[in-house]
C-alpha cells in the first residue's frame, strides 16, 4: 500500500521540480546555507507538489486508463479509492505548506507555491488540459515556480534573478513537454489531449520546439549578464544549450520522429539539471550581484 501512495504522488515529477528549487535556494544562498532550513523548504516543497500531482492523477484518472504509460497508474486501476486519494492529497498539502511556512515565515514562497498549486490543479488539469492547445503554456507557469520559490525562500521577496529564474524555467517547459508529445502521440492520440503536435502537426511541433530552445538560450543568459553567475554557468548554458538546439535541428532530417523526440526530451533534462548545478556551484564560490 505504501508503495501504491508513492506512486500516487509520480516521484520522478517531483524530484525534478526539486533539482531546480534547490538550485534557485542555493543560488539565493551565495555559499552560506543552513542545512536545516534548507531540508524545511524542500521537504515542504516535496509535499506540496506532491499534492498536485496526486490531485492531477484523481482528475486523469478516465483518461489514464486510455494511455500505455498511465494505465496501470493507481487511480486508473481502481487501487486507491477517490475518497482516500483525495484524503491524501489534502494532507500532504497541509503538511507541506506548514513546513514552508514554519521554514521561511514570509508570504512571498507560500504564495508562490499556492499560484503553481492552483495552476497546475485547476486552470492546467481541470479545465484546459482536455480542451486547449494552450494548456502547456499554461502548465509552464507550475513548472517555473520552484525554483522561484527555492530562491524567495532565502531571500524572502522578488528581484530581477527571480524573475529570470521564472522565465527561464517556464520556457525550458515548452520544447520539453512538447518532445513528450512527440514520442508519446499514441497516447494523446487515444485519450483525445489536444497538444500542439497532434493539433498543429509534427512540423509545426518541430518549428516549436527549436524556437523555444533558441528563447530558453537567451533567457539563461539573462543571469550571467545581470552579474548573479559566472563563467562556469555561461559555459554550462551555451554547451548544453546549443546540444539542446542541435539535436532539435536535426528533427527536420530525421526519418524516425519519436526516437529523435526522445533525444530532445533527453537533453532537455540534461540541460536544465546542469544549469541547475552550475547555479549553484557559482554561487558558492561567492559570484554576487553587484
Amino acid at each position: 500500500m505504501y508503495r501504491t501512495y508513492l506512486e500516487l504522488v509520480k516521484p520522478g515529477i517531483v524530484a525534478g521540480n526539486l533539482i531546480s528549487l534547490a538550485g534557485g535556494y542555493l543560488l539565493a544562498s551565495q555559499g552560506v546555507v543552513d542545512a536545516s532550513h534548507l531540508a524545511l523548504v524542500i521537504s515542504g516543497a516535496a509535499l506540496v507538489i506532491g499534492s498536485g500531482c496526486a490531485a492531477n492523477n484523481v482528475i486523469d484518472r478516465d483518461i489514464d486508463r486510455l494511455m500505455e504509460r498511465t494505465y496501470a497508474r493507481p487511480m486508473a486501476t481502481g487501487s486507491i479509492s477517490i475518497r482516500s486519494a483525495l484524503a491524501f492529497t489534502c494532507i500532504l498539502a497541509l503538511i507541506g505548506f506548514s513546513l514552508l511556512y514554519a521554514a521561511t515565515h514570509r508570504i512571498a514562497p507560500l504564495f508562490l507555491m499556492l499560484i503553481g498549486y492552483v495552476v497546475y490543479v485547476g486552470l492546467y488539469s481541470l479545465i484546459l488540459k482536455r480542451r486547449s492547445v494552450h494548456a502547456t503554456l499554461v502548465g509552464s507557469i507550475s513548472g517555473a515556480i520552484p525554483p522561484v520559490v527555492g530562491y524567495c525562500s532565502v531571500r524572502g521577496t522578488l528581484d530581477t534573478a527571480a524573475v529570470a529564474l521564472f522565465v527561464i524555467f517556464g520556457i525550458w517547459q515548452m520544447p520539453h513537454s512538447y518532445a513528450i508529445a512527440m514520442f508519446r502521440w499514441k497516447d494523446y492520440e487515444a485519450a483525445s489531449i489536444p497538444v500542439l503536435p497532434l493539433v498543429k502537426g509534427r512540423h509545426h511541433a518541430k518549428r516549436r520546439i527549436v524556437l523555444y530552445i533558441a528563447a530558453f538560450l537567451v533567457a539563461a543568459l539573462a543571469l550571467p549578464a545581470l552579474g548573479y553567475v559566472g563563467n562556469l554557468y555561461l559555459s554550462t548554458v551555451l554547451l548544453s544549450g546549443v546540444y539542446w538546439l542541435k539535436t532539435a535541428l536535426a528533427g527536420f532530417s530525421a526519418s524516425d520522429d519519436a526516437r529523435w523526440a526522445r533525444r530532445v526530451f533527453a537533453a532537455s533534462i540534461a540541460a536544465v539539471v546542469l544549469i541547475s548545478v552550475a547555479m549553484s556551484i557559482d554561487a558558492a564560490r561567492g559570484i554576487q550581484h553587484s
